[in-house]
């Protein structure tokens, strides 16, 4: 029941996407560049990007993940909650802030914070063009765990497309993790018509598994699948929605489903949505 009712919800997201999208001003086509007040702070679902001078300086995001297969700390049922809060601090500083619920099978609810300053050091001073950023932060997971994060970002925007990708270092100190974690994302997106942009995200979680027999989350993990990004160009609100098949690209034995990650513990489809309102602008 609860499985065909996700379902149900998913359909209902993307049936409103593409109706806020006949809804949408249309961009202008012969427009060399996207303009900054029809930019989601957020373009992708899986990799965090850094905001300009040229963005809306501060958004709150909710995030929701349905994972076929998953369990425990994942979600209730399979679902995951996250909030965040992403703002723009100036001489090309983005604050990015988290914070995820999971419901245990006993009914117990637990929850994970994550916090990040990220700044660019190449790029950065306007929206278009190329920008690298780095970024450090900390995380305390589901089981108390703290980890040390290190980020390195990089996005490309020009005309209607819109590249962007992160590699995440994690070091968790606790004696049964990992000594560094290693996560990576990237996504492609294309202006499809008017408001609507779409593309393909990927994402690998735990990559040190390809060559450590021992990796302590369960083996190396990745997803490639579509995604959609909806952002109506009189609307403070902006959509996404991706998904696809989660595959294992290698198996260990040892496991930590306490651990923060954005992909299920188990291999399966998984689906993510997200809705995004920027605070500042009109």
């Amino acid at each position: 029941m609860n499985s065909r009712m996700n379902k149900k919800l998913l359909l209902l997201a993307l049936s409103g996407m593409l109706s806020f999208s006949a809804m949408a001003q249309t961009v202008d086509d012969n427009s060399l560049y996207v303009e900054p007040s029809n930019r989601t702070p957020e373009p992708f679902l899986f990799s965090v990007s850094t905001l300009t001078p040229d963005d809306h300086s501060w958004s709150v995001n909710y995030s929701s993940s349905y994972g076929k297969r998953s369990e425990e700390l994942f979600g209730y049922d399979g679902v995951g909650q996250q909030f965040a809060l992403k703002g723009y601090l100036g001489h090309r500083f983005t604050l990015y802030v988290n914070a995820a619920l999971g419901f245990q099978t006993d009914q117990n609810v637990v929850s994970s914070q994550q916090a990040e300053i990220i700044r660019d050091v190449i790029g950065g001073k306007k929206a278009t063009g190329l920008r690298l950023g780095v970024g450090l932060g900390l995380q305390r997971d589901f089981s108390n765990v703290t980890s040390a994060l290190s980020r390195i970002t990089a996005s490309w925007e020009a005309s209607r497309w819109d590249i962007g990708g992160n590699v995440l270092l994690e070091k968790a100190f606790s004696s049964n993790r990992d000594k560094i974690d290693i996560l990576t994302s990237l996504g492609v997106q294309y202006q499809l018509l008017g408001s609507l942009y779409g593309g393909v995200e990927a994402v690998g979680e735990d990559l040190e598994g390809l060559w450590d027999p021992e990796e302590a989350e369960g083996g190396a993990k990745i997803l490639v699948g579509p995604s959609l990004n909806l952002v109506p160009s009189a609307s403070r609100f902006s959509f996404s929605l991706s998904g696809g098949p989660v595959m294992y690209a290698s198996r260990s034995n040892e496991t930590n489903p306490a651990a923060i990650r954005e992909l299920p513990s188990q291999a399966g489809l998984m689906v993510r949505a997200r809705i995004v309102f920027n605070l500042s602008g009109s």
